[in-house]
């Protein structure tokens, strides 16, 4: 799938969701995606930092981006499991999180991720690994 393609799906599947995120690129082999989310003082928690709930939703929804444009729309891949280091305090404003495929299997598929402010991509916020089950 390319980027129109999915947030048509996007929009179609998760209108809760969609409009929260943009996709900024899929790799050209398909194994990967970038994904740009804006936190505003509604996604921050005490502490003027972006909340841990916002950060898996970006990491699972740039994960989920790299799934479907290997796959196709298959709204019912699903993650199976999850892994996340938050590594430094992210303030609101713009947030990064770029997924690679490292396996795909018949049954599952495994990502890893990192999620960094705009412009400081060397500095990961957040580290995560997910699976994904096929359907």
């Amino acid at each position: 799938m390319n980027i129109s393609e999915l947030q048509i799906f996007l929009d179609t599947e998760f209108p809760q969701m969609a409009q929260e995120f943009e996709i900024v690129s899929i790799s050209g082999s398909g194994e990967g995606a970038l994904v740009l989310f804006n936190a505003t003082e509604k996604h921050l928690r005490p502490g003027n930092t972006v909340s841990g709930p916002w950060m898996f939703a970006l990491a699972d929804l740039t994960a989920y981006i790299a799934v479907l444009s290997v796959l196709g729309p298959v709204a019912q891949a699903v993650t199976t499991n999850c892994s996340i280091d938050f590594m430094r305090r992210p303030d609101s404003g713009l947030l990064m999180c770029r997924a690679k495929i490292l396996k795909l299997g018949r049954r599952l598929v495994i990502i890893d991720g990192r999620i960094f402010s705009e412009g400081s991509e060397e500095l990961s916020a957040a580290r995560f690994s997910m699976t994904y089950a096929r359907p």
